[in-house]
């Protein structure tokens, strides 16, 4: 009997599926990524953007379209990490655009769907190469409109639409040149083609293993297995009672449930006049009090360990840090503009901080950060005019993401895909020119900074005409894998040769944490012999993979 329509829980059901399929194979789809570095990171990022709005999922207590659509489109688009997540999310977004008026859908509007992911995706992107996740969704949407008009069971429709999507990525070594020659298909599109074919699991009624999809409220009614007890995500019943020193909006009260929903669950918030009752389940009660601080003053305020073991100590202290972080922060006038950098380790974290940066999101290479991460930091910097600093070209885009989720302040990302250049963008900062300036200025200047990382490989291949084996050591620049060698310092110096011209003037070297300070010194002493009508300065980056990151100027 054929099959020709999917309610709201089933669609849920697949959806969970498919995240618990990429879940599963996230390491093989890291091992697709052409650079054989030891953060390749494509499976972990599309994992952790959807597992995000997956955990949003499986707390819907009343399953209906609507609830799903905003719950895998908000989770996936806050939990979005690097390039591949961003760009599922903006997927998920579109899809969830085309199936949310509907109790039920078939195949024509799962097509249409379909199509508006694609759309959606390749709207997202400044410049859609083909070849990628891209490249898949398309050959995906197309094939679902054929099919729609000849098929009207999902049964015939489903699987057929797999078997083009998995043609469609065989063909993707022969668009994109770098794939063909790292033997590989393209990783973003085995990670969508990995969601499909969980998410057809679940249509033909598998047993899945959602062990690691925790739902994100404790009404969540979906069942996730054989009624296996989950560890209380967040600890903290949070509750406390705004006295409203100003009308509190429904604008209010829409973003302030929105901010609610990013740090926990079972949220309540009911205003009445001046006063507004707010029940929230979090990890961090601070946040909440701070958010909630300036909106007013706070009365009735309960916190209660859901999870018993720590100590009434610590919460009193925590409430009361944050307290006083928050009434400093609402004293203090907000000024005009601000930064925000990611960085990679200890010493660069240290050197943003002393270039003036007022947030440091950690994370960089090894843990792209999430559009989430962005947002919590943007929040946090108490600014009008605020300029973002990626530092990974990986990054930009949840970066991006960020900016058209955030209305109250300018958000400014200049679009540094390294941290020399992030570095080079900071200390170009002009405190006396206006925002505007200052960016024309840093987009500038960063286009001066030529980098460099070493690193090792973790796999045999053939790339940029070059024979790699694994452990080998690797020098990568802007444009690809310069050097390869046995050596960390003679691969450096070697890479240094197709950096350095008669026009350089600095040589900046910052040593990560498999380095010592002495190792560090000496290759220095070398290059400053090399280049001695160059400057070089060297400096504890603390960095982890990478032996060296530097800059040439």
């Amino acid at each position: 009997m054929a099959t020709k329509t999917i309610n709201a829980e089933m669609l849920a059901k697949m959806f969970l599926s498919g995240a618990g399929n990429i879940e599963a194979k996230k390491e093989f789809i890291n091992e697709l990524n052409v650079f054989p570095v030891p953060d390749g990171d494509t499976g972990t990022n599309m994992s952790l953007t959807i597992m995000a709005a997956a955990k949003e999922v499986a707390g819907i207590a009343d399953f209906d379209m609507v609830s799903l659509a905003k719950a895998i489109s908000s989770g996936s688009l806050r939990g979005a990490r690097g390039n591949s997540g961003v760009i599922l999310s903006q997927l998920f977004r579109g899809f969830t655009k085309g199936i949310k008026e509907y109790k039920e859908i078939d195949t024509v509007i799962l097509a249409k769907a379909c199509m508006k992911a694609k759309e959606t995706a390749y709207k997202a992107v400044m410049k859609p190469k083909e070849g990628t996740i891209l490249t898949v969704a398309r050959g995906i949407a197309e094939r679902a409109i054929e099919l729609a008009e000849t098929t009207d069971d999902l049964e015939i429709f489903i699987p057929q639409v797999i078997e083009h999507a998995e043609y469609v990525l065989s063909q993707t070594p022969d668009m994109l040149p770098v794939l063909k020659e790292a033997g590989v298909v393209d990783s973003g599109g085995q990670g969508l083609l990995e969601v499909l074919k969980g998410a057809y699991d679940a249509f033909l009624g598998k047993e899945i293993d959602y062990n690691k999809i925790t739902p994100n409220t404790s009404k969540g009614s979906l069942k996730l297995g054989n009624d296996v007890p989950v560890d209380i995500k967040f600890g903290y019943c949070t509750e406390f009672i705004i006295m409203t020193e100003k009308e509190f909006t429904e604008k209010d009260e829409k973003e302030f449930k929105a901010y609610l929903e990013s740090i926990g669950d079972s949220i309540v918030c009911v205003a009445d006049d001046e006063i507004v009752k707010i029940h929230v389940h979090t990890n961090d009660p601070g946040l909440a009090i701070q958010k909630a601080l300036t909106f007013g003053q706070l009365s009735r305020m309960k916190i209660d360990n859901m999870r018993e073991e720590h100590q009434e100590k610590l919460i009193r202290d925590a409430e009361k840090l944050a307290q006083e972080q928050a009434n400093k922060k609402k004293e203090e006038p907000r000024k005009e503009m601000g930064f925000i950098a990611v960085s990679i380790g200890e010493g660069l974290n240290e050197i943003f901080r002393e270039l003036g940066a007022d947030y440091i999101i950690e994370g960089g290479q090894t843990m792209n950060p999430s559009t989430e991460d962005m947002l919590a930091a943007i929040d946090a910097v108490n600014a009008e005019h605020i300029f973002i600093l990626p530092n990974n070209k990986n990054i930009v885009m949840a970066a991006n993401q960020a900016q058209s989720l955030t209305e109250d302040k300018d958000i400014i990302v200049i679009p540094t895909k390294t941290v020399p250049q992030g570095i080079t963008a900071i200390i170009n900062y002009m405190p006396e020119m206006d925002a505007k300036t200052n960016e024309e200025t840093m987009l500038e200047e960063i286009k001066k900074v030529k980098t460099g990382q070493v690193t090792y490989a973790v796999r045999d291949t053939h790339i940029d005409d070059k024979e790699i084996h694994e452990g080998d050591i690797m020098g990568i620049g802007d444009t690809g894998i310069l050097s390869v060698g046995t050596s960390i310092e003679e691969t450096t110096k070697d890479m240094l040769l197709q950096l350095v011209d008669e026009e350089s003037e600095l040589i900046s070297l910052y040593f990560g944490q498999e380095v010592s300070e002495e190792e560090a010194e000496k290759l220095s002493a070398e290059i400053e012999a090399l280049y001695p009508d160059t400057d070089v300065d060297t400096h504890f980056g603390g960095q982890p993979i990478y032996y060296y990151v530097l800059a040439v100027e």
